[in-house]
């Protein structure tokens, strides 16, 4: 959120609605871990996640009736509800659903899963609660994030039709293709649908090209290159290390099961991490969509928020796992995205997280190939 809230939204009126906001969303995530529970769940992890949504109810209403002081509440409500997003994926990668039928459909839904995304939503409320914002404010941060998300699954879907588009001039050529060749086009639509739609989104809100974060990088922006590099690497150490430790199952990204039948592409996916992989997501997830998430949010705020979409993003390279190893993967990108937002909330040059980005994944695509080649 903004360092500080506008003059129009610290108000009284913006100091109570918000929290309770906040305390019914803490509220239907306490339900949904409550009901297993009344059910005979006894899972410890379930109870531990029900635990914190009730002092994240209770912070909530604090600072709504002004029993405790606003920023304080709201980090008690924002600790509470990190800690039922923790617990409850945790919960989830262990095999816990507590699944429920939905009245009159045909089909059910996890209660953990609900009350991991409500304690996710919650979280970004206690932050709206710190600032002192209206909802009139917290409404329109999230339509900001919501615009942008959209954006951020329009690069997917951008990269797919500029793929198709391009392979199918190809077909018509030949009758098939290897899946050397497949990937080779899926690179190129890739760099093609991600770099339109950047550049479509520029046009759009009518910003000039001095929008697009390209200098020439200094000694400074090479350190934080290297430096990066270092930092990202010790990031997925350190998650895989705390995922090994607690026993958290993460789920194999689409491509390492293609690269496990097929160890050929990745001679095309190697030098494409560096050409296109990293320059266009990081043209698009962060000098797109972080920066103008800079008028909104602060810019540590846009960090998280931008990161947020930026693996959100990424759960189709990963949906035919379970959704508890979907999540752990997802928490793994965030945990990285982080590191390469703040590259770039440091440098302001696209070059930087771009090479970043590029030779961490270059470098795990050489690793998969020497296992698999």
């Amino acid at each position: 959120m903004t360092e500080t809230a506008r003059v129009d939204d610290a108000t009284p009126f913006g100091h109570s609605a918000v929290p309770g906001i906040g305390a019914v969303l803490s509220a239907v995530t306490l339900a949904a871990m409550a009901v297993p529970i009344q059910r005979g769940l006894e899972d410890p992890v379930v109870w531990g996640a029900a635990a914190f949504a009730v002092i994240a109810v209770l912070a909530f209403l604090g600072s709504r009736y002004s029993v405790l002081e606003r920023r304080l509440a709201a980090l008690a409500a924002l600790a509470s509800s990190v800690g039922v997003v923790l617990l409850s994926g945790y919960a989830m990668n262990q095999g816990v659903a507590a699944s429920v039928t939905v009245p009159g459909l045909e089909t059910s839904i996890s209660l953990v899963f609900a009350g991991f995304v409500t304690a996710g939503l919650t979280a970004g409320v206690s932050m709206a609660t710190f600032y002192g914002l209206t909802p009139r404010a917290l409404k329109e941060r999230s339509l900001e994030t919501a615009t942008l998300s959209i954006v951020g699954f329009g690069g997917l879907l951008a990269a797919q039709v500029a793929t198709l588009l391009i392979a199918q001039p190809v077909f018509i050529v030949t009758d098939s293709l290897s899946r050397f060749e497949l990937v080779l086009i899926s690179q190129i639509g890739m760099a093609l649908g991600m770099g339109g739609l950047a550049i479509a989104y520029i046009a759009v809100m009518d910003y000039d090209w001095s929008f697009i974060d390209l200098k020439v990088p200094t000694a400074r922006d090479v350190a934080w290159t290297v430096g990066g590099l270092f930092v990202l690497f010790g990031a997925l150490f350190a998650i895989s290390m705390l995922f090994q430790t607690t026993g958290v199952e993460s789920a194999d990204h689409g491509t390492t099961q293609q690269a496990q039948e097929n160890p050929e592409i990745l001679l095309v996916l190697i030098p494409a991490a560096i050409l296109i992989i990293g320059p266009f997501e990081e043209l698009l997830y962060r000098n797109v969509i972080q920066k103008a998430l800079y008028g909104t949010f602060s810019r540590y705020g846009a960090v998280v928020v931008g990161s947020v979409i930026f693996s959100i993003v990424h759960t189709q390279a990963y949906w035919t796992a379970g959704p508890g190893q979907v999540v752990a993967s997802l928490g793994t990108i965030f945990g990285l995205s982080i590191v390469l937002g703040t590259i770039y909330e440091r440098t302001d040059n696209l070059v930087v997280p771009a090479l970043v980005h590029g030779v961490y994944n270059a470098i795990l695509f050489a690793n998969l190939y020497f296992l698999y080649g």
